[in-house]
């Protein structure tokens, strides 16, 4: 059974259009100014939601001096510089539900984490790097909040483990699947999990947390049925900042949340006639002719009636083999569509 919820007003899950996430994170390098603009541009974009990142520091990390593959400098120093303080948050989120926009944002820290509890955030995501922290996940489910789970770096096995902790806790939520590569190559994107991650948690609204280049892996992510599609975000690719190459632009965000909601529609339905298709079938089909004058009585034969456009007449080509061999009941004039009432049974 399908499992749908909702973050603000906004339902989630399948048999709806997918919710598009404009990942802020820290393309803003600690700028406020930059935060309200890439807030606007996505805006102005079309978006629904825009995520950010709480870093608490001190109660995140040891400092240290491990940098990560897209940066040149260490995590801490980075984090240092863009993280925000809780005033700047309350005001960002202000911001972004006064445009009538859903504010996300991803604790790094069980401090964090209490931070946007304190802030009153509708919904947590959980980031790739905490899918396995299962003292913090559980920590974030006790504020009975819906949950995106982001799972990069996890296995099944793993993920099932956080799963059951956000089972128990009884809150609503969805997973993502994620490559941890930045930028991730096309080869390694794996789209085939989502079907993977479907089959696994039955009825779990799943996504993808994108970070190769462009729109085309998550426009394949609605075709296999994700609900969720996040990217990174930006509105200047000359920005600095790591995460900033893998990161849309207004422009190409616009154009996903277009496509994705063109995709989504275009999969509904089944195989069948369409009435809407009728006014082409008029003309495209064919109908059985007359192709010389037949006479009462004359039998029906490739000699004398073949199939021809348009399609207006009461039997169709598709009917050309169940009269051949039966004999006319009437005259019949050549360039006549026939009817069943001209057959003599």
């Amino acid at each position: 059974m399908s499992k749908k919820f909702k973050i603000d007003e906004r339902e989630i899950g399948d048999g709806i259009t997918p919710l598009v996430i404009a990942e802020i994170g820290i393309n803003h390098e600690g700028d406020i100014s930059k935060c309200k603009q890439m807030i606007n541009d996505a805006y102005k974009s079309g978006a629904e939601c825009v995520k950010f990142q709480c870093h608490v520091i001190d109660d995140e990390m040891i400092p240290n001096d491990v940098i990560p593959p897209n940066a040149t400098e260490s995590i801490w120093n980075m984090m240092k510089r863009c993280s925000l303080s809780e005033e700047n948050e309350v005001s960002l989120k202000k911001y972004t539900e006064d445009l009538g926009m859903i504010y996300l944002n991803t604790p790094f820290s069980r401090e964090a984490a209490n931070r946007l509890n304190r802030i009153e955030v509708s919904a947590f995501k959980i980031g790739s790097g905490e899918c396995n922290n299962l003292p913090l996940i559980s920590h974030i489910a006790g504020f009975g909040k819906p949950i995106i789970l982001s799972t990069g770096m996890n296995d099944l096995e793993s993920v099932s483990e956080s799963v059951s902790i956000l089972e128990k806790a009884e809150v609503d939520y969805a997973i993502m699947h994620v490559t941890s590569m930045y930028p991730t190559p096309y080869d390694k994107v794996r789209l085939n999990a989502i079907t993977e991650l479907k089959e696994k948690f039955s009825g779990i609204p799943i996504g993808l947390s994108d970070h190769s280049f462009g729109n085309y892996t998550c426009f394949g992510a609605v075709s296999l049925g994700a609900s969720i599609l996040e990217k990174h975000f930006t509105s200047d690719k000359n920005w600095p900042g790591p995460d900033i190459p893998i990161s849309i632009d207004p422009e190409e965000l616009r154009d996903l949340i277009i496509g994705s909601k063109a995709i989504f529609e275009s999969l509904k339905g089944r195989k069948t006639f369409l009435d809407e298709e009728k006014p082409v079938a008029d003309f495209a089909f064919s109908s059985i002719v007359t192709i010389r004058d037949i006479e009462r009585g004359e039998k029906f034969s490739e000699e004398n009636i073949w199939v021809k456009r348009p399609g207006t007449g009461e039997m169709k080509a598709s009917d050309f083999e169940k009269i051949v061999n039966k004999k006319s009941k009437v005259n019949i004039k050549k360039n006549e569509q026939l009817e069943w009432d001209m057959i003599d049974e």
